[in-house]
């Protein structure tokens, strides 16, 4: 129920579950104590497993926190890490906030310039670099860095002598360090922190600008554990894959926040090209994907039945259209006996055999999130047995707003307000939240901090949305990305971008049309489904800008643009197109380090082809 005026439309949820220890350090030591030898960190090396248990856990935090305090890490102080999702990343972070010191996350895909801005913005005293690369990306900027002590090295490999302050991984670690001594250190440190105290500072996306520091606090984290806890009970047999970036407050809330409040076991891969292979090994209970991994992994099924021999394509179609069918009903809990054996059979004959080789076989708990997703993405993963549901949040409220109820999902809605959380539409349409998880504002920028939260505690997220009767939220777009064409029309781009989205072989979809009298569209195509339909069709290629200026696939989108068209309003309808010959980049400064496209960057750099477009006159 959306609502204008003095009074919005609001969905308030009850209060979450009872209090625990308050900090995530404090909750460490609480499962080393009462559960020492449980494991609660796996990490691949060299394709061999090693297990790390919660009393060894503890220990390696005590020893790491010991470490940084040799190099001076105090209360108030900020501790950068650079680097992909291993195991030292959480051993960092835990160790920073024992101390009462802040941890900062950079994205490993951060090029100099922008590692530069972090560190100097954040005033970081220490930064944890991974290897040899991040290494070199420092290095480059260091002298711009004063307040930048020391650099510890995870994996020193290819490292010579880097300079004075640049240190090896052991000289933090230390492993004849006395655990005697560290233990009692870090739980008198631990029983010292104040709740109410910033424990990290999360950089946001910067779309539209230089990114923001969220100072998220021990007690938004502690929050946000409960909540997640309640709203997807896990216990020590669930397992999750690690592999978006830690730096990211969803990740953060699964591999670290969520393990330590619910004991389930968290596994690092070793990620990159070996992704696929950790994924079908591990075969998690929980998994997390944002928008652009589901579109892969659809895409991924599509070009394998596509592949496949006709009997298979037959009764791949046959028994995903009858589970599609049974799938619809149990998202709204009307599921029967008759619906059970439909989605058996289908389980058996085909669908836990696809799901196997995606690696999703044992999957429990699928949410996808940090961006809006096509429904029909959806209905094709329920279609297949993986019950995806969406969840919505942000960096500003520890990622806990709204969560799709088990029993009645919504397909096009991100849910209801999450245990202890309230959510409003405000006079303009957007999306108000308030809870536990709202941020202690942004670092250095009270400007900044009380335009995005005001006197009554609610957080502006600048999203557009309504709510339904029943208090589902259904999200329009980002308040600052609707279009309002030429004749006054407003249009929601991400709306028409996800309908050409579902297609398999459209990779980046960029909706074009302010004070524009029709709406156009840069499409980037996704190549390896692109690439192999190509091969079937006898259409040869070297590249991806030669694959992409090839007639028959801008014929073959032409025929992705005509059907996404049939869906939309005529205002909403893409009249010109272009595809793009080249892929996107975060280090063009076209995405950022989450994937989101930058629009005003996109329009800019491709300002020419927009007008070609308009003249009618690009191909």
């Amino acid at each position: 129920m959306s609502t204008t005026g003095d009074a919005p439309a609001a969905a308030t949820s009850t209060t979450g579950s009872g209090a625990g220890p308050g900090t995530l350090p404090g909750l460490l030591l609480q499962r080393a104590t009462t559960t020492p030898d449980a494991v609660a960190l796996r990490q691949k090396h060299h394709g061999l497993w090693r297990e790390t248990t919660w009393g060894d856990y503890a220990r390696r935090v005590a020893a790491v926190a010991a470490g940084l305090a040799r190099l001076g890490v105090a209360a108030g102080d900020r501790v950068a890490i650079h680097a992909e999702n291993r195991i030292e990343w959480p051993l960092v972070d835990l160790a920073v906030q024992a101390l009462g010191a802040m941890t900062v996350g950079i994205y490993p895909t951060s090029p100099a310039s922008e590692v530069e801005y972090l560190l100097a913005h954040s005033r970081t005293s220490v930064l944890v670099a991974e290897d040899e690369e991040q290494l070199d990306k420092a290095l480059e900027v260091r002298d711009r860095l004063p307040e930048l002590r020391a650099i510890v090295v995870v994996d020193p490999r290819g490292v010579d002598d880097a300079g004075p302050g640049v240190l090896p991984w052991s000289a933090l670690e230390d492993p004849g360090a006395d655990p005697a001594t560290d233990g009692p250190a870090l739980a008198s440190a631990v029983a010292a922190l104040d709740p109410a105290a910033p424990a990290i500072v999360v950089y946001t996306s910067g779309t539209t600008g230089p990114p923001k520091g969220a100072l998220l606090g021990h007690a938004n984290l502690d929050a946000a554990g409960r909540v997640f806890a309640e709203l997807y009970p896990a216990t020590p047999r669930d397992e999750l894959l690690s592999y978006l970036p830690l730096c990211h407050v969803a990740e953060r809330l699964l591999s670290v926040v969520g393990n330590l409040h619910s004991g389930y076991v968290v596994s690092f891969g070793e990620g990159g090209e070996a992704f696929v292979e950790d994924l079908r090994e591990v075969q998690p209970t929980f998994f997390l994907g944002v928008p652009r991994v589901w579109e892969k992994l659809h895409a991924g099924i599509e070009t394998r039945i596509a592949d496949s021999s006709w009997l298979k394509r037959t009764l791949y179609g046959r028994l995903t259209a009858v589970r599609d069918r049974a799938a619809a009903r149990r998202r709204t809990g009307r599921s029967g006996p008759a619906d059970r054996v439909r989605e058996l059979v289908a389980e058996a004959l085909v669908h836990r055999a696809l799901r196997d080789r995606l690696g999703l076989r044992r999957v429990r708990h699928a949410l996808s999130g940090a961006a809006p997703i096509s429904p029909r993405i959806l209905e094709a993963l329920w279609a297949i047995g993986i019950p995806v549901r969406e969840a919505y949040g942000q960096t500003e409220n520890t990622a806990i707003a709204t969560s799709t109820p088990a029993g009645d999902v919504r397909i096009g809605t991100v849910g209801v307000a999450c245990p202890g959380g309230e959510v409003r539409i405000a006079e303009d349409g957007e999306i108000l939240t308030r809870s536990d998880g709202v941020f202690l504002g942004y670092l250095d920028d009270p400007e900044a901090t009380r335009a995005a939260v005001d006197a009554q505690g609610w957080l502006h997220t600048g999203d557009v949305g309504e709510l339904d009767a029943d208090g589902h939220l259904r999200i329009t777009d980002r308040k600052k990305d609707i279009i309002i064409t030429a004749g006054g029309k407003n249009v929601s781009p991400s709306e028409v971008e996800n309908r050409l989205k579902v297609s398999p072989f459209v990779r980046e979809a960029i909706v074009v049309g302010d004070r524009r009298k029709f709406l156009v569209a840069l499409i980037g195509i996704e190549q390896d489904t692109v690439g192999d339909w190509a091969g079937r069709h006898g259409v040869s290629y070297t590249t991806y800008a030669d694959l992409s200026r090839r007639p028959e696939v801008r014929a073959l989108l032409q025929g992705v643009v005509d059907e996404a068209n049939g869906d939309l309003a005529q205002v909403e309808q893409v009249k010109r197109f272009a595809l793009l010959d080249k892929e996107l980049d975060h280090e063009d400064g076209e995405l950022t380090a989450t994937q989101k496209v930058r629009r005003a960057a996109i329009e800019r750099r491709f300002a020419d082809l927009i007008e070609e477009l308009y003249a009618g006159s690009a191909a």
